[in-house]
């Protein structure tokens, strides 16, 4: 199956994050919001590779999120998929405004700002989450 994913990732400490050719960004403890598509081969089967980076099962670094789930002060918690629709850039918009942008990560093949977005508290973030793939399915 195809379709759009976010997913909510805890970091348990503030910390320091090299974003490969993005560099490097501070980032507080909290909870971040990533927001991608999986409609290449394997569709959903994306994130199961973010899980495995997230466990430290796969050290490749692909994507500007593989930096954030590789690192041992992170956690994936959950994901929230929307089926069947190439909405990555709208969910994103929705969040905008919701949750606080990080600036320039995970937005190099679109004209979004970022597709990172990160609030202090998991149940702001996931919520401001849920309603984006939300209002996208109706």
């Amino acid at each position: 199956m195809k379709g759009t994913y976010t997913l909510l990732v805890e970091l348990e400490t503030a910390t320091k994050i090299e974003f490969g050719a993005k560099g490097t960004r501070g980032l507080d403890l909290g909870w971040y919001a990533y927001t991608g598509s999986a409609f290449g081969r394997g569709g959903f089967s994306r994130v199961a590779r973010h899980a495995r980076v997230a466990a430290r099962e796969n050290d490749a670094r692909h994507w500007h999120i593989d930096y954030l789930l590789g690192s041992p002060e992170s956690r994936l918690d959950d994901d929230v998929r929307t089926a069947g629709e190439d909405v990555e850039c709208e969910v994103v918009r929705n969040l905008d405004g919701e949750v606080s942008p990080i600036s320039g990560i995970g937005a190099s093949d679109c004209n979004c700002g970022t597709h990172l977005h990160f609030a202090s508290e998991k149940t702001t973030l996931e919520s401001a989450v849920r309603r984006a793939h939300e209002l996208e399915r109706n």
